[in-house]
């Protein structure tokens, strides 16, 4: 029982830091974020890390031959969803649109916690073993993770938001990073 609840942490805390990274990136743009923003902006970072590895353990548990032909894309998908998104962040800001480029709304929300989950799909391989209470625990814990360490990535984006000038250019800069990363560790090196 504990060592399912410490590998489930272990587990949350790998696939959150991407999530941590864009967490930084969100506070550094936008540094007067108030707390229920912060609060909903880390919820649903934490919400779309418990429902990947879900869906997964679904696809794997159902239909397995659908989900090796559908995990190829995932880097492809998440390289493309954050490089539109970093880059928007820093043509906004560059063109003088600072305050555009500092609003983080719903459907830029929705898209960075597909991409930065994305690859929690892959979970579902790991935890196909489990029945579904066990599955379902695993990927609640993996949320609530995600979720504190979000909020501690918004914090140290905000403290150091204040302090820099055009800091949704380094935020846009960190996403693209992001998506390259993921798309390279994805696609080379597995």
């Amino acid at each position: 029982m504990w060592l399912f609840i410490f590998n489930s942490i272990l587990l949350g805390v790998g696939l959150a830091m991407d999530a941590f990274s864009v967490s930084i990136a969100n506070g550094l743009s936008e540094p007067k974020m108030r707390s229920y923003k912060c609060a909903a902006v880390a919820g649903t970072y934490g919400l779309f890390q418990f429902m990947m590895p879900m869906i997964g353990w679904f696809l794997v548990t159902t239909v397995v031959g659908w989900f090796h032909v559908f995990e190829r894309f995932i880097p492809y998908i998440a390289l493309g969803l954050l490089l539109f998104v970093g880059i928007k962040m820093i043509v906004e800001c560059l063109n003088g649109k600072e305050e555009e480029a500092r609003r983080l709304t719903a459907p830029v929300l929705l898209l960075q916690g597909i991409a930065t989950s994305i690859d929690a799909l892959s979970v579902g391989f790991t935890i196909a073993g489990y029945g579904v209470k066990r599955a379902l625990a695993a990927s609640l814990i993996i949320g609530a993770v995600t979720f504190f360490i979000c909020i501690a990535g918004l914090w140290i984006g905000k403290r150091f938001g204040k302090i820099f000038k055009r800091a949704e250019v380094v935020g846009g800069v960190i996403l693209i990073g992001i998506g390259i990363e993921i798309f390279v560790k994805n696609v080379f090196f597995t």
